[in-house]
């Protein structure tokens, strides 16, 4: 329907918003032609205009949140009498994508008002940011990584260069609720505040979630309840879904894989096959992101969609991404991919779901079931950015056929249920809350020689003032940070050193990584420990959750227990576990939140069928909820197995039921880590039984925090944990990845209605 001119300014006319904007914000209004504004910014003008909330803006991709947020800024800023240099308006952004979107929609109506707007990140020239730097004013467009180089390299010009500043604009908000990156942002915002003196007001943009406090916690931690949440009541972009299971067919009983036979030849490879068929006849023609999970993952996935290129005579378009891969090679697949000027589609790990410019693509894939919702959110955020265009995602799911040996885990058809699970509550709106006492201490190193480096040196009080009192590091007390600096101030780390009169300054090794480039993003892809079996290598994979010796995981179809973990060599030694033939597809070496873990357990005792299930994923469903029902964990939480075996339902997330498999290890029995499930196998130093050690942790004390924490690995996951002491390395992974206290009401719960 087309609206003529007259009727659209007689909407705009009754519109008390649209009055309250800036007479040059109208004009410019007007000449686009706009018939009405959206509800989002109807609602969002008079608060921003009037008042001095900060405000979280939540609505869908291409929901109007920027021009919500930008008519009424702008028109503060112009009709503001303040005197003086500075930026007005800071916006900060996750991805370079979205600030040169941004730059391209705010560059005309500032333009038009007289007020400058600069593009800030890596791609962009010296020049520019030299010319923003001499005269700073109008809007800053941003990255956290270029916001760090600035405080790292102009420390002494930031007073300058902020003074002024009215607000700061904080987009895609929902990604950076529970990361490290996220932390970083924090930091840098109470930086700015620290140094203007003052409250800078703080503007959220976010897509909608289930539980906005989330996002008002992370914009101002110190009054969550003081910050304004608008959510849009409009729709938001067309979400085309589909989750596809495969079968993989267990291999012929009493046949012999011949010398000659190569890894083509699988049934995990056959399975593997298909996948990359179904992905090669939908995505080729086109921009996409396939997330294939492992480095090893990826290069067997761009492997078999270049070779299904070559035999129907067709260019490649598929292209392996990981950190393991050359500079160049990364740059031309990104750069190829921003460009859009060939069909592009990258086989990737995390590394594309994190800041880097790619564009925008059509659709996204996932291979295996995700860890977490977010990562999920942020993946698919990635499709569907342009107005108009739905966001697609392609999930594959694969499972073992089973039989009467196939292992309860496996028939439960977990990694299955985990994919609905994860899809149902990003329908929802649900996102993974942060972990309220994780100190961070590898991003607290990380700001401590960013601040060292912007004030050239200080002394470690204010320091403390900076980071832990006034900033995001409120768990870390005095005593802890004082052993913090002491230990990156020793010979071995070399990050700090200590003048005479107290003074704290960059070490030898400290000024090497702050004057590196990659010294500003605090990021880093999951470490990959390689596996050896009898000293052969199996291939790598990425290690999240907390391992120990005895314990069991999955890898390449196969179940493995754990003999040793050398953490420095990044190395984990297995041996062959005889129970049973899970699903392939890494380790299941992810946190997975309690809030998940619960919906599983209401996927498998429900009837429903989701509609995004392909009839495979469909019947795989059936089968899960068939074995549940089989094992009676509708009414119990321990199934006695075979020779004293035990699975343990303790319908928990990642932390607690790895820190009750932590404890039962430490009794002498032998634990393999699922999703809200333990398989416990008896051991030769315990005598008592399951059910008896049960009853002992419920009836004792929560076991030592330290003590289970000195037993797992890896100990060093983030960026700067190579340069922590075992100990507080310890403290940092008692903090966010185990959960000691909670052992004794999980062993109560597990013991309900238990035969004893």
């Amino acid at each position: 329907m087309t609206i003529s001119p007259t009727s659209g300014s007689e909407r705009r006319e009754r519109s008390s918003s649209f009055v309250l904007l800036a007479e040059p914000v109208r004009r410019w209004i007007w000449r686009k032609n706009w018939s009405s504004l959206r509800d989002i910014q109807e609602r969002s003008i008079p608060l921003l205009i009037k008042e001095e909330n900060d405000i979280i803006i939540a609505a869908a991709t291409a929901g109007g949140k920027t021009e919500a947020a930008f008519l009424p800024l702008i028109s503060r800023v112009i009709e503001s009498d303040s005197k003086g240099h500075g930026f007005d308006l800071l916006y900060i952004s996750p991805l370079r994508a979205l600030i040169n979107d941004q730059f391209r929609r705010l560059e005309d109506l500032c333009e038009t008002v007289d007020l400058p707007v600069h593009p800030w990140h890596g791609d962009i020239s010296a020049a520019i940011k030299s010319k923003a730097r001499r005269n700073p004013r109008g809007i800053l467009l941003i990255t956290p990584e270029s916001l760090e180089a600035m405080f790292v390299l102009r420390g002494l010009e930031i007073p300058r260069l902020f003074g002024k500043l009215d607000c700061i604009v904080i987009d895609e908000l929902h990604a950076l609720l529970d990361t490290e990156r996220g932390i970083q942002l924090r930091s840098l915002l109470s930086r700015l505040e620290f140094t203007a003196r003052r409250r800078i007001r703080r503007i959220g943009l976010s897509a909608t979630l289930g539980e906005m406090d989330l996002a008002t916690q992370y914009l101002r931690p110190e009054a969550p309840q003081a910050v304004t949440v608008l959510q849009s009541r409009a729709e938001g972009p067309v979400l085309r879904l589909q989750l596809r299971g495969s079968r993989i067919p267990k291999p012929a009983s009493g046949v012999r894989k011949r010398k000659e036979s190569t890894e083509d030849q699988t049934p995990l490879a056959s399975t593997q096959r298909v996948i990359a068929t179904h992905l090669f006849d939908k995505l080729r023609g086109t921009t996409n992101l396939i997330f294939a999970g492992s480095r090893q993952d990826v290069e067997v996935f761009s492997d078999l969609l270049r070779r299904i290129s070559e035999q129907q005579h067709l260019p490649n378009e598929f292209y392996p991404h990981h950190a393991s891969l050359s500079r160049e090679h990364r740059a031309f697949l990104e750069r190829r991919l921003k460009e859009a000027t060939l069909p592009t589609t990258a086989v990737c790990t995390s590394t594309l779901e994190l800041g880097i410019d790619i564009g925008d693509v059509e659709c996204v894939a996932q291979i295996g079931a995700p860890f977490s919702v977010a990562s999920l959110r942020q993946r698919l955020g990635r499709s569907g950015r342009r107005s108009g265009q739905p966001a697609v995602l392609r999930m594959y799911t694969t499972e073992w056929d089973i039989d009467a040996n196939t292992h309860p885990v496996d028939a439960l058809r977990l990694r299955l249920v985990r994919s609905i699970a994860m899809v149902d509550l990003l329908l929802e709106g649900w996102c993974e809350p942060p972990r309220p006492a994780a100190l961070h201490l590898s991003t607290l190193v990380h700001q401590v020689l960013s601040v060292i480096a912007e004030r050239n040196g200080m002394t470690a009080k204010r320091l403390f003032s900076i980071l832990c009192e006034y900033g995001p590091f409120k768990q870390v007390d005095q005593n802890l940070f004082a052993r913090l600096l002491r230990q990156i101030g020793t010979p071995e780390a070399a990050l700090i050193e200590q003048s005479r009169d107290g003074t704290l300054l960059l070490g030898r090794e400290g000024e090497r990584i702050v004057e590196h480039y990659s010294f500003y993003a605090v990021f880093q892809t999951h470490e990959e420990y390689r596996i050896l079996f009898s000293g052969r290598p199996l291939g790598t994979i990425p290690i999240m959750h907390p391992l120990a010796p005895g314990m069991t995981i999955i890898f390449s179809g196969r179940r493995w227990r754990i003999k040793s973990v050398h953490d420095k060599d990044k190395v984990i030694e297995v041996e062959k576990d005889a129970t049973g033939r899970p699903p392939p597809f890494g380790g299941d070496i992810g946190i997975i939140d309690d809030t998940i873990v619960r919906r599983m357990r209401m996927i498998l005792e429900g009837e429903d069928i989701p509609r995004y299930l392909d009839q495979e994923a469909a019947d795989l469903l059936r089968e899960g909820r068939r074995t549940c029902r089989r094992l009676g964990l509708a009414n119990r939480r321990i199934v006695d197995l075979e020779d004293g075996h035990h699975l343990v339902a303790t319908w928990a997330g990642t932390v607690r039921t790895t820190t009750l498999g932590l404890v039962l290890r430490s009794h002498g029995f032998t634990v393999g880590v699922h999703d809200g499930f333990l398989n416990v196998e008896p051991g030769h130093k315990n005598k008592i039984g399951l059910p008896g050690i049960l009853k002992k942790f419920a009836a004792e004390p929560a076991p030592s925090g330290k003590e289970l924490a000195s037993i797992i690995v890896p100990l060093e996951r983030e960026k700067f944990h190579p340069y922590l002491s075992r100990d507080l390395l310890v403290e940092d992974a008692l903090s966010s990845r185990i959960l000691p206290d909670a052992v004794p009401e999980m062993a109560r719960d597990v013991l309900e209605n238990h035969d004893t």
